[in-house]
C-alpha cells in the first residue's frame, strides 16, 4: 500500500513545486538527467561485470574483510550501490552467500558510495562539465546503436557519464538562477534545531530521489552555489545517509526473509552511523578542518570538506559496526524468522522470488534447491507413506525385507490432498520461474538445457506421485491378502521402491554423492529387468494357478508402474545431488538480455 501511494504523492509534490516556483524546473531537470545517467551507467557496467562480478561475489566473500573490500571497490567503480544490493540480495536468496557476507558487502557498499561525492566535488564543480558531457553523449549514443554487447556497454557507460555531468550542469545553473529570486542560505538554521530540521530534509530528499548518491550530488551543487550553509549541508548529508535505508525498506517489502534481513542490516548500519554523526558532529567537523589543513584544502572549500565529512562518518560507522556483525546476524534472524510454512510444509516456495531472476546461476541454484526441497520433503514422504512404509524405517539400518514384512498396517494418508496441499503450488512456481529464466536470459544451448532438465525432473516428481496414487489401492489390498503368492509379489514391489529410496537417502547425506552413481544406475537397470512380464514371474504364477486372472492383471500393471517410479526417482536424484554443480557451472557465463 505504501509503495503504491509513494509514486502519486511524489508526482503531486513535484507539480506543486513547479506551480509555486517555475524557476525550480532547471534544478528538477538536472536531477532527472543525473538520475537517468546513473541508470545508464548501471546498464553499461552490467554488460562487462555481470558474469565475473557474480562469480567474484560468490568466491570472494569467505572472509569479512574480503566482503567489505569487495563492496567498497565495486560500488566505487560502478557508482551504484543499488546494483550491488540487488546482486547481494539475489545471491543470499539463492543461498550462494551467507547473511554475514551479504552484510559485509552492504557495509562496504555504503563506504563506496562516498566516491560520488568526491567525483562531483573534484570534477563536476571545478570544470565546465557541459563541455565534457556533449562529446560523451555523442560518442556514447553511437556505441549504443551497435549490435555487439560490449560496444553497447561502452555506449551506455559513456552516455551515462555524459548525462551525469549534464545533470550537474543543469542543477548548478538552476541554483544560480534561483539565487537571483531567492537565496535559500537566508533560511539557514544554526544549532540543535537546524541540525534536526536539515537532517529530516536530507531524509526527504533521498526518499524522493530514491538515491543517496543523487541526493549528495544535489546537496554539493546547492552548497557550491551558496544556496545552503556548510553547517546545514553536514546535516543534509547525514539525512541522505539515513534516508537511503527507507529506499531499501520499501524495496524489501515484497522480498523474502533474506531480503528483509539484509534491508534490516542496512537500516541498522545507516541509523547507527547517522546517530554517531549527529552526536559527534562538532568533533567530526573539527577533524575535517584538521584534515583539510593538512592536505592543503582551503578553509572555504566547503564542497571538498563536505566530501571528507561524508567519507569520515561512513568509515567510522563501518569501524564501529564490524565487532557487532555476529550479534547483528543473530538479531536479524530472530527479528525475521523463517515462516513455519517454509520449514514444515512445502505449500509455498522457499527459494523462489523475483530477486533470483537477476542472474542465470542464481536462478538455476534457487530452482535446484527448491526442487530438492520438494523431492525430499514431499515426494519422499508421499511415496513411502503411499506404500504403507515409515520414512524412519527406510532411513534406518534395519534390513528392508524385514521392514516391508512387518509393515502391514494401512496408513491414513490422502495422497490427493497431500499433492494439492504440498506439491501442486510449488511445482507450478518451479515451472513458472524456470520458464521466466529461459525467456529473460540470453542462454547458450547448454544453459537452455540446464533449465529444461529442471522442468523435466519436476515433472518426473509429479508423475511419480500420480503413479503412487494409482498403486496405493492394490498395495494396501494385496499386502494383507490371504493369497501368500500375491502378497509376496507386492512385498517385492514395495521392497524395490524402498531400496531405491534408501539409496537416495544415502546419496543425500553423503558429501561425495557421485560415489552413489553406479549403485543408482544398477538399481535403475535392475528395476527394468525385474518386471514380472520380463523375467517370467507372471507366466509361472499363472501356469501354476497360484493367482487369479484379476490378480495377474493388477500385478502386470503395477510391476510396470514400479519400474517407472524407480526410474524417475533415480533420474531426479541424479540431477539434484550428482549433476547439480555441473548445471550451475553451465549458467555462470550466461548473460542477461
Amino acid at each position: 500500500m505504501i509503495k503504491k501511494l509513494f509514486f502519486p504523492i511524489i508526482l503531486l509534490l513535484l507539480a506543486w513545486a513547479f506551480f509555486i516556483n517555475p524557476v525550480i524546473k532547471d534544478v528538477a531537470a538536472g536531477v532527472a538527467i543525473l538520475l537517468f545517467g546513473m541508470l545508464m551507467l548501471e546498464e553499461g557496467f552490467n554488460a562487462f561485470v555481470e558474469g565475473p562480478l557474480q562469480i567474484l561475489l560468490r568466491k570472494a566473500t569467505d572472509k569479512l574483510y574480503k566482503s567489505l573490500g569487495l563492496g567498497f571497490i565495486v560500488t566505487a567503480l560502478l557508482q551504484s550501490s543499488s546494483l550491488i544490493s540487488v546482486i547481494t540480495i539475489s545471491f543470499i536468496s539463492a543461498g550462494l552467500i551467507g547473511l554475514q557476507a551479504g552484510i559485509g558487502i552492504i557495509f562496504g557498499a555504503n563506504l563506496g558510495t562516498t566516491a560520488t561525492a568526491w567525483l562531483v566535488s573534484i570534477f563536476g564543480l571545478k570544470i565546465k562539465v557541459s563541455a565534457l558531457a556533449m562529446p560523451m553523449l555523442a560518442f556514447g549514443i553511437l556505441f549504443v546503436f551497435q549490435k555487439a554487447k560490449s560496444f553497447k556497454g561502452i555506449g551506455y557507460v559513456l552516455a551515462g557519464l555524459g548525462f551525469f555531468f549534464l545533470g550537474i550542469h543543469f542543477m548548478k545553473q538552476g541554483f544560480d538562477i534561483y539565487q537571483d529570486s531567492i537565496n535559500l542560505a537566508d533560511y539557514a538554521m544554526p544549532g540543535f534545531w537546524g541540525l534536526m530540521v536539515y537532517t529530516f530534509i536530507g531524509i526527504l530528499i533521498t526518499l524522493i530521489l530514491q538515491s543517496s548518491s543523487a541526493a549528495m550530488a544535489l546537496i554539493l551543487t546547492a552548497l557550491a552555489a551558496g544556496q545552503i550553509s556548510y553547517d546545514n549541508s553536514l546535516a543534509l548529508a547525514i539525512g541522505a545517509n539515513i534516508g537511503t535505508t527507507i529506499t531499501a525498506i520499501l524495496g524489501s517489502l515484497s522480498a523474502n526473509v533474506a531480503g528483509k534481513r539484509l534491508a534490516g542490516a542496512h537500516l541498522v548500519f545507516n541509523f547507527v552511523t547517522g546517530i554517531i554523526a549527529l552526536v559527534f558532529i562538532s568533533q567530526l567537523g573539527q577533524i575535517v578542518n584538521n584534515v583539510a589543513s593538512l592536505t592543503g584544502i582551503a578553509s572555504d572549500n566547503f564542497t571538498l570538506k563536505l566530501s571528507i565529512f561524508h567519507t569520515l562518518f561512513n568509515l567510522i560507522g563501518v569501524i564501529v559496526m564490524i565487532p557487532f556483525i555476529d550479534k547483528l546476524v543473530k538479531f536479524l534472524q530472530r527479528l525475521f524468522p523463517e515462516k513455519k510454512n517454509d520449514i514444515d510444509t512445502i505449500e509455498y516456495p522457499r527459494y523462489l522470488n523475483e530477486s533470483v531472476l537477476a542472474y542465470p546461476q542464481v536462478a538455476i541454484k534457487a530452482l535446484l534447491d527448491e526442487s530438492k526441497r520438494l523431492f525430499e520433503k514431499a515426494t519422499f514422504e508421499i511415496v513411502s507413506h503411499g506404500l504403507n512404509l515409515h520414512r524412519s524405517d527406510i532411513k534406518g539400518d534395519e534390513k528392508l525385507k524385514k521392514v516391508v514384512k512387518k509393515s502391514k498396517e494401512e496408513m491414513e494418508v490422502d495422497i490427493e490432498e497431500m499433492y494439492y496441499n504440498k506439491v501442486k503450488i510449488i511445482y507450478g512456481k518451479i515451472i513458472k520461474y524456470a520458464t521466466l529464466a529461459q525467456g529473460k536470459f540470453s542462454l547458450s544451448a547448454e544453459g537452455t538445457e540446464a533449465f529444461s532438465r529442471i522442468k523435466l525432473a519436476n515433472r518426473n516428481i509429479v508423475e511419480t506421485l500420480k503413479n503412487i496414487r494409482g498403486l496405493r489401492k492394490n498395495v494396501s489390498h494385496y499386502m494383507v491378502s490371504d493369497n501368500k503368492f500375491i502378497q509376496k509379489e507386492y512385498d517385492q514391489l514395495r521392497h524395490k521402491v524402498s531400496k531405491v529410496l534408501r539409496e537416495i537417502y544415502y546419496t543425500q547425506k553423503d558429501e561425495t554423492p557421485e560415489a552413489h552413481l553406479d549403485r543408482l544406475e544398477k538399481l535403475k537397470k535392475k528395476a527394468v529387468r525385474s518386471d514380472v512380464l520380463v523375467d517370467g514371474t507372471l507366466d509361472k504364477l499363472i501356469r501354476e494357478k497360484k493367482i487369479s486372472s484379476v490378480m495377474a492383471t493388477s500385478l502386470a500393471n503395477d510391476s510396470e508402474t514400479v519400474a517407472d517410479i524407480t526410474r524417475k526417482l533415480i533420474e531426479t536424484a541424479e540431477l539434484l545431488y550428482i549433476n547439480r554443480d555441473t548445471l550451475i557451472k553451465l549458467t555462470e557465463e550466461e548473460k542477461v538480455e
